[in-house]
């Protein structure tokens, strides 16, 4: 194959650039003065496609619901607490701290409830497995500290609740358990 000159390419470069310009100016000028299209018909998914994936997601009222009544667990005890709910993909949803709450805790919350939900167990059992793999810890938005709970749809993540600020992780936790459990009611 001849290898062409710094020159050409250049000069061919620019004539496909003006080309390509031209094409969308015109393509522009013509959308411009015809009248609007009427919109493309909605593509129909068809849910037995084997490349279509469903998934289940918390909504913004059921997360919220779970973080109060995690938020009335603590306050029960008099503890003063941040919660916070995320989605499957560790995105969070909703974000609460409590009166009184340290300003620390509403990020600890969130990496708390990103470690469940990335992992599908509580990280009081999560804290457990860094004996044998250490390195888990420095994994980038995980928290190994008791205080975050999954919450599940048969048997499969779909949140994760993360509580801090009390003054033990097994605390937290009891607390995002009652968020679990208020979704269940």
């Amino acid at each position: 194959m001849k290898k062409t000159s710094f020159r050409t390419r250049v000069i061919t470069g620019a004539v496909a650039a003006a080309a390509l310009s031209a094409g969308t100016f015109g393509a522009m000028s013509a959308n411009a003065s015809a009248p609007a299209a009427a919109p493309a018909a909605a593509v129909k998914a068809d849910a037995s496609n084997r490349n279509l994936v469903q998934s289940t997601h918390l909504t913004v009222a059921a997360a919220t619901k779970a973080a109060q009544a995690t938020l009335d667990a603590a306050k029960k005890e008099n503890q003063r607490v941040s919660v916070a709910v995320v989605d499957r993909n560790g995105n969070t949803i909703v974000t609460l701290r409590g009166d009184g709450a340290g300003p620390q805790s509403p990020e600890s919350a969130v990496k708390k409830a990103y470690t469940a939900v990335s992992w599908n167990a509580p990280t009081s059992e999560l804290v457990k497995r860094l004996e044998q793999a250490p390195n888990l810890k420095d994994i980038p938005g995980t928290l190994f500290l008791g205080g975050g709970a999954p919450v599940q749809a048969k048997g499969a993540p779909i949140a994760g609740i993360g509580v801090a600020g009390a003054p033990s992780g097994d605390l937290d936790e009891k607390f995002a358990q009652a968020g679990v459990a208020s979704l269940n009611r």
